[in-house]
């Protein structure tokens, strides 16, 4: 009987619960090794062995061991649900390629930005007004993009939902909870795409482990 696959990190993490979402659009039974970032259990010497670069998620795979949670994504999708990678179908593949890399590089970067400094004072620290400012006007422009997309398909890749859109969910969740949520308003076929997405068992399942305070009354 083959190992249940771990998962080391705090639930919390938007990278972390990526993997979670995977694990579960996935249907596989898994393990959550809980870790504490104020602790700096990611700095321990038996972590640093896992991920030279003291960050999580990383997940163990029998003797496999993977880090970065796109790639633990690919894994377990590639391994369990193809389809959501477009396998077998090369026009399909090469559009989940792109939008995973346009999540990345492009929305994640300007709504990360934002997210972080709405939720500051639950990190310890002010938020900067003008790091807000400054990424909500590169995120209008992203949208844009987004917008244009999604009136021509359902889903980022296609009409059938893949990893480029599940890997926007934990991101977006906790960008949707900021004052700056209403941007997508003026962006409708997005924000169609986001509740469609939100709504999805699994992505219901994991938005219960992400908690809008970020833990607060708790160490995590």
């Amino acid at each position: 009987m083959a190992a249940v696959m771990k998962v080391h990190g705090w639930a919390m993490s938007p990278f972390v619960s990526r993997a979670l979402l995977c694990l579960e659009e996935a249907g596989v039974g898994y393990e959550l090794v809980p870790m504490s970032r104020y602790a700096g259990d990611h700095h321990r010497p038996d972590h640093l062995a896992m991920n030279p670069f003291g960050q999580v998620p990383v997940l163990e795979d029998g003797d496999l061991t993977v880090f970065e949670s796109r790639a633990i994504g690919r894994h377990v999708l590639r391994k369990y649900r193809p389809e959501l990678l477009g396998e077998g179908n090369l026009e399909r593949s090469a559009m989940v390629d792109v939008w995973l890399e346009v999540e990345a590089h492009q929305l994640h970067p300007a709504m990360g930005a934002i997210s972080v400094e709405c939720f500051a004072p639950f990190l310890g620290r002010a938020r900067n007004q003008a790091v807000i400012d400054e990424n909500v006007e590169k995120l209008k422009k992203v949208l844009e993009v987004y917008e244009a997309r999604l009136a021509q398909s359902r889903y980022l890749a296609g009409d059938l939902v893949s990893f480029a859109d599940l890997s926007h969910f934990t991101m977006v969740h906790y960008f949707m909870a900021t004052e700056y949520a209403a941007v997508l308003d003026a962006h409708p076929h997005v924000k169609a795409w986001w509740e469609e997405l939100a709504a999805r068992p699994a992505a219901r399942k994991v938005a219960a482990f992400m908690p809008l305070d970020f833990g607060a009354a708790k160490e995590v």
